[in-house]
């Protein structure tokens, strides 16, 4: 049976209706709860970024497609469980972007702000009235590790926990890379850890995000090795580290690097 009606947001919802039906839908999306629905939420916002980071236009329509299924998803959940349905989030984020933006949607004046303070200091104060008591309250622990340290250690920072210029966080980065080396079997997964931490400040404190600058890093990587591989013809894992390096150096110089 085909479902067509006038809008495409409504002919999804009816798809999705459909197939969780009880009856006539579809085995593995009726077996589906919030838990098993999560993991895929978080992989195809990812797979949205990298089709930003490809400039890839045509696979970010795909992908923001398949995220809103995902929103879609948790919804008809929520309203089969009685607890509220797919308008009711739409309702609740156009509250919240219209009481984030007074000087937009209200008589508030602008008072010169720039945008993203104005946005923490609202979204502070929806954090209290909410009863926050910390001011770490609201990171979400499932975000990944290297976002996470840095929301922490701003939120640190605005309450005036935080390093006043760059020589304290580089200091302790090296204090943690002492401790780190001296560090025995037991202590040393939570020795790295510190020093990860220690090493998101020192980026955060040269007004850099940890996690695009890892990104960048990374893409950087994957792109030397493997123009390093190229050269190689097919004899990269033969070679010693010397002639490995040696590739690496060519790679570098080719790309402009000295």
């Amino acid at each position: 049976m085909s479902i067509a009606p006038n809008r495409p947001i409504d002919r999804l919802l009816a798809i999705m209706a459909r197939l969780r039906d009880r009856v006539s839908g579809c085995e593995w999306d009726r077996a589906q709860n919030f838990t098993t629905i999560a993991p895929y939420t978080i992989e195809e916002a990812y797979e949205v970024a990298d089709a930003i980071e490809r400039d890839d236009m045509a696979a970010l329509r795909d992908e923001l497609g398949d995220l809103l299924l995902q929103v879609v998803f948790h919804a008809r959940m929520a309203e089969e469980a009685g607890l509220f349905a797919f308008e009711d989030v739409a309702a609740a984020i156009s509250d919240k972007l219209e009481q984030r933006h007074p000087h937009i949607f209200g008589d508030a004046p602008d008072s010169g702000e720039r945008q993203a303070d104005r946005w923490e200091k609202l979204k502070a104060d929806e954090r209290v009235a909410q009863g926050a008591t910390s001011a770490l309250d609201g990171v979400a622990a499932a975000l990944p590790a290297l976002m996470r340290a840095e929301k922490l250690q701003k939120r640190a920072a605005r309450v005036g926990f935080d390093w006043p210029d760059p020589a304290g966080p580089a200091d302790k980065l090296r204090e943690e890379l002492d401790e780190l080396a001296a560090a025995d079997a037991a202590q040393r997964a939570e020795e790295a850890g510190d020093l990860l931490f220690a090493a998101v400040n020192v980026v955060r404190a040269y007004d850099v995000a940890p996690e695009d600058a890892l990104r960048a890093a990374n893409a950087k990587f994957e792109r030397r090795f493997r123009a390093m591989e190229a050269l190689a013809g097919g004899d990269f894992p033969s070679l010693n580290l010397a002639a490995q390096e040696a590739l690496w150096q060519r790679v570098k110089t080719a790309e402009g690097k000295p």
